[in-house]
């Protein structure tokens, strides 16, 4: 087969998938024919960020600003109404095909150093389906000479099933929010969830609360692993896993002002930092010259 090939399917058991070759982003994934993140449509633009791997940063960087290593630097500001550089910019990358097989498929991209990130990455995302669900694993290597500021996250909108987002019972395993500003999303300080609107330590229904916040504090199994669960009424639901590389969490109930939909899913975003990291270097990854960082998250039908 030859020419361009714009996404990769993938199959295993009940679960199947599409993955897109622009991003890397996960466009559909199922079980059952029940969708578990809301979909896109095939060919076009990619919208809210669906399914995308934020790197070299995940959230937000305040006015696109930062310093590393005593030096200053500027990238490009992406959110225009909040003025931030959002997501980094390997979503905007067209990833190249490393392996495809029938439950997996391998891409990587080698975003060209620019003025405000002079370092040479290669990021590699693996896609891999099995009786667990859908595993998705992000390695990025430093293959310049100097060390190199990096975070990453997921970005999927969970679907839990065919109710409305209000009505879904959420399950969050962490013991500490972040608050932000209201006009930009810019981290203030944590606070406990305990006695908060944010408290899901324990099942509940999502309501009307409207989250757009990281979490920390998260709790973490006797395996390793921490889980969130959203459960619909009607008896179906989804889960995303991920272990202690990841000790920070963005949930966003994808609110929208209209005519836009709103609240179709709920995003979830296990990240190795918290927004705005490469400001505060709250568990920035220092990845150094030649060295590699990885990472993985589940997402599994309930």
């Amino acid at each position: 087969m030859t020419g361009h090939v714009d996404e990769y399917p993938i199959r295993s058991g009940e679960y199947s998938a599409v993955v897109t070759a622009h991003a890397a982003a996960l466009r559909v994934l199922r079980h059952r024919e029940r969708d578990l993140v809301v979909p896109f449509p095939a060919g076009g633009p990619i919208p809210d960020f669906r399914g995308i791997i934020a790197a070299p940063w995940p959230n937000r960087i305040a006015d696109g600003k930062y310093t590393f290593d005593g030096a200053g630097y500027q990238v490009p500001s992406n959110e225009p109404a909040r003025g931030c550089a959002l997501h980094g910019f390997a979503f905007e990358q067209d990833w190249t095909l490393e392996s495809h097989e029938e439950s997996a498929v391998t891409l990587f991209c080698e975003p060209a150093p620019t003025a405000g990130y002079p370092h040479a990455l290669r990021l590699t995302a693996e896609y891999r389906l099995t009786e667990a669900g859908l595993r998705i694993a992000v390695t990025a290597a430093n293959l310049g000479g100097t060390a190199a500021p990096y975070g990453v996250c997921p970005h999927p909108y969970l679907v839990a099933g065919p109710s409305r987002l209000d009505e879904w019972v959420l399950e969050i395993p962490a013991g500490t929010f972040l608050e932000v500003t209201p006009d930009r999303l810019l981290p203030k300080e944590t606070r406990s969830v305990e006695g908060h609107a944010f408290d899901f330590r324990s099942p509940r229904a999502i309501g009307g609360t409207e989250i757009d916040h990281a979490f920390t504090d998260i709790t973490f199994d006797g395996g390793g692993q921490a889980r969130v669960l959203v459960r619909d009424p009607g008896g179906t639901g989804v889960g995303m896993s991920w272990d202690s590389s990841c000790r920070w969490l963005q949930i966003h109930t994808a609110d929208k002002e209209p005519p836009a939909p709103n609240r179709l899913g709920l995003a979830v975003e296990p990240m190795t930092c918290p927004p705005d990291a490469f400001n505060s270097g709250r568990d920035l990854v220092r990845l150094e010259a030649g060295a590699t960082h990885s990472t993985a998250w589940t997402i599994f039908a309930v």
